[in-house]
């Protein structure tokens, strides 16, 4: 019974740890360039390569997160924003996205 209890904890714990809700900020950039390009000043830049087909990326405490969904943040490409949603892997799934400041 007791290692059908442990069996059931170590399950839960693996769904926890690989559906985070969270809140993260940073910027909306480009694939090609990523954390490069998490800066006010790479704006036009990452329009660009994402019109050329880069897909857009969340740049956030330095790491770099695939978007589930590039449509949500299609008019933030190149901003500082606030996104809240799941994190799973190195992809966020929004729920949300609002400008920072």
């Amino acid at each position: 019974m007791t290692r059908l209890a442990v069996a059931f904890v170590l399950v839960l714990s693996l769904f926890a740890l690989s559906a985070a809700a969270g809140e993260w900020t940073g910027w909306i950039s480009d694939s090609k360039c990523a954390a490069k390009g998490a800066k006010a000043e790479h704006q036009g830049c990452a329009q660009k390569c994402v019109k050329g087909g880069a897909a857009p990326v969340l740049v956030s405490e330095g790491k770099v997160l695939k978007i589930d969904d590039a449509s949500k943040v299609q008019d933030h490409i190149g901003h500082k924003v606030t996104v809240s949603g799941k994190l799973e892997g190195d992809t966020v799934t929004i729920d949300s996205v609002k400008m920072a400041e």
